[in-house]
């Protein structure tokens, strides 16, 4: 796993973030530049991550995604930097995202008045666990639970003829990152709570269920081979000298990877349903990765944009909201995405390693 500077370096980022967005109302002018610059930054995280995904996770998606990333941070930054208003809504999100996500990577257990108080990531890992557990128990299939590494019960294992598989469920395995993206995005629009919460509560849960669905559907189709496909270009593909692993990277890599993108479209669809203010932080990203203008209100013909009152109208290619609306918000104008960690299975030397739901 990424080690404690990348942590570091999170914070730091986060932190720059938000002293940007603090600044807007009293130094617009210094809130632009320390906001770009924390753009700047965010590239650099992401492109020290892109060896750990790329090189030892042999996840394609997620290597590609965070050397994309690096990139598209600094363009973000030029357009934040040049006038693109609109940007300073997505900016808000990322230090929510970012200050949430890494509480649960980096807050260790500790103990007050000799009451041992958790890490929250073991509280949120040994819950999948427990709850994938129980959604293969009544499957039919019961793996034994065993400790992982850290002491954490995070770690199912199968016990085959000839190898002995152990598929462990680490923080990414939760769906904590894709649940911090909706909701740093409710956070950082300008709506009612109301809705806000209405979107939440349409997002999160479903995200939450469809991880869950996945860990399982990793651990049943790894745990018991049931993947053995094409053998000799998934280990090329993959770089890998382990056969055993074909049904992990097939389930994981390929099978729940692409599908998460897939649902991630889905879910922004539904949440715009009830908070269409998020269009705005789609519309950026749009034109980040075109350079072209949308108006995704009336692309989509959704109804709930004119809910709170108000006209929207195009202004600049960015959409602005008529003040006499009841909202005035600013709907005018940052993996289950996997971090894995991999220890090694045992074996009569053919054994695969050890991998994460």
């Amino acid at each position: 796993m990424p080690g404690l500077a990348s942590d570091l370096l999170g914070w730091f980022v986060v932190a720059v973030f938000a002293a940007g967005v603090l600044l807007i109302d009293r130094d617009e002018d210094l809130a632009r530049r320390l906001t770009a610059g924390a753009w700047v930054l965010f590239g650099v995280f992401w492109l020290q991550l892109f060896p750990h995904f790329a090189f030892v996770q042999k996840s394609y998606i997620e290597g590609v995604l965070t050397l994309v990333a690096a990139p598209a941070c600094v363009y973000t930054a030029k357009l934040l930097y040049e006038g693109r208003d609109s940007l300073f809504v997505l900016s808000r999100a990322v230090p929510v995202m970012g200050v949430i996500y890494l509480l649960f990577e980096t807050i260790p257990s500790f103990t007050v008045a000799g009451l041992s108080i958790p890490a929250p990531r073991q509280v949120a890992i040994e819950t999948v666990t427990a709850q994938t557990g129980m959604l293969m128990n009544l499957m039919g299939y019961h793996p034994m639970l065993v400790p992982g590494d850290r002491g954490y019960l995070n770690t199912f294992q199968y016990t085959h003829t000839d190898l002995t598989i152990q598929v462990h469920i680490v923080l990414a395995c939760t769906g904590l990152g894709s649940m911090v993206i909706f909701a740093g995005l409710a956070a950082a629009v300008d709506a009612p709570l109301g809705r806000k919460l209405k979107a939440s509560a349409v997002s999160i849960p479903v995200i939450y269920l469809l991880n869950l669905l996945r860990t399982t559907f990793i651990n049943v189709a790894y745990g018991y081979q049931m993947m053995q496909w094409f053998e000799g270009p998934v280990m090329f593909l993959f770089g890998s000298s382990d056969p055993y692993a074909v049904s992990y990277f097939l389930s994981d890599r390929v099978v729940s990877q692409g599908l998460s993108v897939v649902a991630l479209v889905g879910i922004t669809y539904l949440t715009v349903q009830y908070l269409p203010e998020v269009l705005t932080v789609v519309e950026d990203l749009l034109y980040i990765a075109t350079r072209e203008e949308y108006d995704l209100r009336q692309a989509l013909a959704n109804p709930a944009a004119r809910t709170d009152g108000g006209d929207a109208s195009v202004e600049g290619g960015r959409q602005a909201v008529d003040p006499a609306g009841e909202d005035g918000g600013d709907t005018a104008p940052r993996d289950a995405v996997d971090e894995d960690g991999v220890t090694g299975a045992t074996g009569d030397g053919r054994g695969g390693d050890g991998r994460d739901a």
